[in-house]
């Protein structure tokens, strides 16, 4: 029996599809049930989960507040997108995409929303004028990588990430094609550090902001098990690069918010106020045996 597939004149949606993430992908756009977001005391309110989407934003406002930006004090809800929380009325409202994270900026006389990990962080940025140089060839330079890696992020995720972790089958060729791929995007990234401090020059950015929750994750195994399958330790300036984010303890923070795997002490599901880290840790709610 052949394995080789002939697409139909029209496609169809066959819910039966979509291997892991069936329940949650769709064809379609909108809400599927009314429920509000819930609202805290900060000006930001974030709706997230702590995937490496969810974990740009949440890096990036610890670095604001780890700089003195106190405007920067948010509060983080976690969007369970397995749930389909992604798909209530509310989170629609402040992203029509259905896709964490959102932000939702109450800090003016109109609420702004903004969606789309790349633009928050631009919006953050530009808000607090921190991480995003202000003008000519040192701006350009951060822009394009945060666009880098906008654009290529998808291959990593969506292209090597599903078909080498979640598809229902293995199959050589998406495989083949998506790791040559993402090896070619870590190769360009550790060629660039090779001469570069960080991606954008000597000072860290909203590039490196965007760009180490993928790639600095799978240089450092945390993505797809996929560590030696991608030789990822023989990408030494990548490697030195990740680690020195790491030494960081807004990056440390950031990566613990929303976040729902891991070892419980990783994981602070909510976070409404600085002490959460010390206090609401799920090591820390947990009931005890």
């Amino acid at each position: 029996m052949s394995d080789e597939y002939t697409p139909p004149k029209v496609w169809t949606w066959d819910k039966a599809n979509g291997g892991r993430f069936a329940n949650i992908n769709r064809p379609i756009a909108g809400a599927t049930h009314e429920k509000e977001l819930p609202v805290g005391r900060h000006p930001l309110q974030l709706y997230s989960l702590g995937t490496p989407n969810g974990v740009k934003v949440t890096v990036m406002l610890e670095e604001l507040l780890a700089a003195g930006h106190a405007g920067a004090e948010y509060d983080a809800w976690l969007i369970r997108i397995g749930e389909g929380d992604q798909f209530g009325s509310g989170f629609v409202g402040v992203n029509p995409n259905s896709k964490i994270p959102a932000l939702l900026d109450r800090s003016g006389p109109t609420p702004v929303r903004v969606f789309e990990s790349g633009a928050i962080l631009m919006y953050l940025a530009e808000k607090f004028g921190a991480f995003l140089p202000q003008g000519g060839a040192a701006r350009a330079e951060c822009l394009s990588w945060l666009f880098w890696q906008m654009g290529s992020a998808p291959y990593l995720g969506g292209g090597f990430g599903h078909f080498y972790a979640y598809a229902p089958t293995k199959m050589q060729y998406p495989i083949d094609r998506f790791s040559m791929e993402t090896k070619r995007q870590l190769d360009v990234l550790d060629r660039r550090l090779a001469e570069s401090e960080f991606i954008a020059g000597p000072d860290y950015t909203i590039a490196d902001i965007a760009i180490f929750p993928w790639y600095g994750g799978l240089a450092k195994g945390w993505l797809y098990g996929a560590a030696e399958f991608l030789d990822v330790a023989s990408y030494t300036h990548l490697q030195r690069w990740a680690d020195r984010l790491l030494e960081r303890p807004a990056v440390r923070r950031g990566r613990m918010v929303n976040r729902v795997q891991g070892e419980p002490s990783s994981q602070l599901h909510e976070r409404h106020d600085a002490s959460d880290f010390d206090t609401k840790t799920q090591d820390k709610l947990a009931p005890k045996a």
